[in-house]
């Protein structure tokens, strides 16, 4: 064949590809990236509502649907992360040590407790019974096996899927302020900070969101995951829908929307076309097989371009997951008595002395569904311009370390000849006041830093606490000893896990707690200095760390020292003590430090697996039937006659909200 007709055939296979390609990327992106989604819904009937620890708070119902979501990015043929966004209270020690059991059964070393993290958004309206230790577990009259099961397999899929999806493509990163979705619910404690750290800052809460946007050689964009601080509380303490909350809403609000505009809308838009070589593009057609003759050469693996027996569209995922929310509360209209309507006490919230009448209120107040909307639609609103303005690309190794910790006796000299150290676990008085979003009982007060004589006496039933740990925990006056309670098992962790997942410039702290604003932006700016100092030039300051909350067990909460001295609820659920925010930092630090250097670190202690010492004290269901005159199936609430809808769009009358896929 003479090379004017090789150049015409040449032509003509191109255009022959370009035509049946919307667009083409090089096959050799730095990252393979995949991403997965399955239902974690659990009983929606009879299960106490973990989070606001309220003993009536029983599911009876579904407002919508919950989720496990997750992004898997690997080099080829090197390193790999795994990271499960949950629409649930919290992480679970013992679902995480399950799951891993399963993933080593399924894919063996692959993926493992080094490099898997699980995160929960916090909601406080999802079935409980699901974590391992006894103070959790209480008010779900014990572990109930349909919220743990249901958990673990839908976080096992959501994992499968992801890496089923495994292919090339690209990360970019956005970050931006988001104001007027979270206010501090404890400000008085948030004062006790020095003042020379507090003029650094805006605000007393974290205004900023952190979002991954992910986007498929093939496909373009098919996810994002961000992280932004406000609790899961648009939901009150008497709900008895299992719902996402406001987070959860955020996500399912940005996959209908991605889902609304076409592929080539969001590639024109939000995607930049890439040049292509000649050289790609030959060998791009060497991957075809020829008509009625053999199959031409393959310089690559025609996977690295189309999807092999997949010709959809991947399911976008987007994950609005949760990061140092300690302090910060969606119910941004502030607290105020319900029986005067005036705001409650600065110091205390209290009315007339009582907590239980003082509440925040959400921006949709007093309609809890439309709160819920409200902030959920903030944060997707601000994630949907963060995705279409994100430009700068994630480049860089990934790679991670993960340790066990014993925070119950760690040392550490504080900055000073003083060796100072963690305790084991209690919880103060002002625990039991609970919070503005959802207030305690009886006298408890927020602030209480000596208890009273009564609630002492009750206490001591369970176990008096000897004088080394109420020196230790001081000035918190110690309500539950939980560290040192061990029948009919361990009623609350000692050892922990903690986790840093790096991709690129994107370096993710995993704790398994909730930290308050400030604690979090102390650890944030102590690690970035590790990166920076350790690296070599490796890190700079562009370099965006950002902390996962709540990630892979759950120890409470977590304050800055100065907080702690004022025990609000916060300071009094701090677990190890006033050091444990610099016990943090110092086990961090050494993690960011191994990983800037290349080093390993050691494993640590084993948290027990408690799963055969559970008790399940919560009936069984002995009958379920319709009302006399009704069956399973019949139309509860019709929609008007002559009324019309759209696609997509969901009818909630008794709300009042009209809001897309808000119901499922």
């Amino acid at each position: 064949m003479n090379k004017s007709v090789s150049s015409v055939w040449f032509s003509l296979l191109l255009t022959l590809v370009l035509q049946n390609c919307r667009f083409i990327i090089s096959s050799s992106s730095a990252y393979l990236v995949g991403l997965g989604s399955y239902d974690i819904t659990g009983p929606a009937a009879d299960v106490n509502m973990m989070g606001y620890a309220n003993s009536d708070q029983i599911a009876a119902g579904v407002h919508f649907r919950l989720q496990a979501r997750t992004f898997i990015v690997a080099e080829p043929g090197g390193n790999r992360v795994v990271f499960v966004n949950l629409d649930a209270c919290m992480a679970s020690q013992l679902v995480t040590i399950k799951v891993l059991e399963r993933l080593k059964s399924r894919y063996g070393d692959l993926y493992g407790e080094q490099n898997v993290a699980i995160s929960g958004i916090h909601t406080h309206s999802g079935p409980g019974g699901y974590l391992q230790y006894v103070v959790y577990i209480v008010t779900s009259l014990g572990f109930v096996p349909q919220s743990f099961d249901v958990i673990v397999d839908g976080i096992e899929q959501s994992i499968i899927q992801a890496h089923e999806n495994l292919h090339p493509g690209t990360i970019f990163v956005n970050t931006g302020e988001l104001l007027d979705a979270g206010i501090n619910r404890s400000p008085s404690a948030y004062l006790n900070n020095p003042a020379e750290e507090r003029s650094e800052y805006r605000y007393n809460v974290d205004t900023n969101m952190t979002l991954l946007k992910f986007v498929d050689d093939d496909w373009g964009p098919v996810g994002s995951f961000n992280w932004f601080a406000t609790h899961g509380t648009s939901m009150g303490r008497t709900n008895s829908l299992i719902s996402g909350d406001n987070k959860g809403a955020a996500a399912r609000f940005m996959e209908d929307w991605a889902k609304q505009k076409s592929i080539a809308e969001q590639i024109d838009s939000t995607y930049p076309r890439r040049r292509i070589s000649e050289h790609e593009l030959r060998q791009l057609a060497s991957s075809f097989e020829a008509s009625g003759g053999s199959q031409s050469t393959k310089s690559f693996s025609i996977r690295n371009s189309f999807r092999q027996g997949n010709t959809s569209q991947p399911k976008f995922v987007s994950a609005f997951c949760q990061t140092n929310c300690g302090d910060v509360s969606p119910n941004v209209l502030g607290a105020f008595c319900i029986d005067t309507g005036l705001p409650c006490d600065f110091n205390q919230s209290t009315c007339n002395g009582k907590n239980e009448l003082c509440y925040g209120r959400g921006p949709g107040y007093p309609d809890e569904f439309e709160s819920t909307r409200i902030i959920g639609e903030k944060q997707f609103n601000k994630a949907v311009d963060l995705f279409s303005a994100a430009t700068e690309e994630v480049k860089g190794k990934v790679d991670y370390r993960h340790t066990y910790i014993d925070m119950s006796s760690i040392t550490l000299s504080n900055g000073g000849p003083e060796v100072v150290r963690t305790c084991p676990a209690a919880m103060g008085f002002a625990f039991a006041a609970g919070t503005t979003d959802g207030p305690g009982a009886f006298d408890f007060k927020q602030g209480d830093n000596k208890g009273n004589a009564f609630w002492k006496l009750v206490s001591s039933f369970l176990k008096t606490p000897g004088q080394e740990q109420v020196n230790c925990h001081k000035p918190k006056p110690i309500l539950i000893d939980t560290g040192e309670m061990t029948q009919p098992y361990a009623w609350a962790p000692s050892i922990l896990p903690i986790q840093i997942i790096r991709i690129g410039q994107i370096v993710i702290l995993c704790v398994p707690g909730e930290f308050t604003t400030m604690a979090g932006r102390r650890l944030r700016d102590a690690v970035k200095t590790v990166l920076i100092k350790a690296g070599h030039g490796e890190f700079d300051d562009n370099v965006h760390v950002v902390i996962a909350g709540l990630t892979n067990s759950y120890s409470q909460y977590v304050t800055t020292f100065e907080e702690y001295q004022i025990q609000r609820y916060e300071g009094a659920s701090t677990l190890y003590g006033p050091h444990t925010l610099s016990a943090y930092i110092q086990e961090f630090s050494e993690l960011a430090s191994a990983l800037a250097t290349g080093q390993n670190i050691p494993a640590g202690p084993q948290p027990p697996d408690l799963l055969n010492k559970q008790i399940s004290l919560l009936p069984p269901v002995v009958i379920d039937s319709t009302p006399n005159g009704v069956n399973f199936g019949d139309v509860s609430t019709d929609v008007p006659q002559n009324s019309t809808f759209k696609h997509g769009k969901w009818f909630q009358p008794h709300s009042g909200l009209l809001a897309q896929g808000m119901i499922s």
